[in-house]
């Protein structure tokens, strides 16, 4: 079992920083992938970026180069970077485990885990 708890939302200018993060706790959470999520009311969860296990990294084409994924195994936590945010970044992000640790792809929603329960970030212009 594996519980995610996610910090770091708020309220930021375009064109700013912001660091996300997510705890995980459990026996066997270092084995996980660990992903991150974003939605907006209407929309369907929208992949941004996974870690698996091993510390390789995979992101969707249109985070690349201002959103960095990392994970510090020692903590079993997982952050999300993101610079140069824009107005469209507006959402609610979630944090996921996969238990295919080794899975180097996006994944689905319904291959994921265990969810957080999500940190709203908000751009303003």
């Amino acid at each position: 079992q594996v519980q995610l708890v996610e910090t770091g939302g708020g309220l930021v200018q375009a064109g700013g920083s912001l660091r996300l993060s997510c705890a995980a706790s459990g026996r066997t959470a270092s084995r996980y992938a660990l992903g991150w999520f974003r939605q907006t009311p209407g929309k369907e969860r929208y992949f941004l970026a996974r870690i698996t296990s091993g510390g390789n990294t995979y992101y969707a084409d249109s985070v690349k180069g201002r959103f960095t994924i990392a994970r510090d195994n020692a903590k079993n936590t997982v952050s999300l970077q993101i610079n140069s945010l824009k107005p469209e970044d507006t959402a609610v992000y979630y944090c996921a485990a996969d238990s295919r640790g080794w899975f180097l792809r996006a994944g689905t929603v319904d291959e994921y885990d265990y969810w957080g329960q999500g940190t709203q970030v908000t751009v303003s212009s």
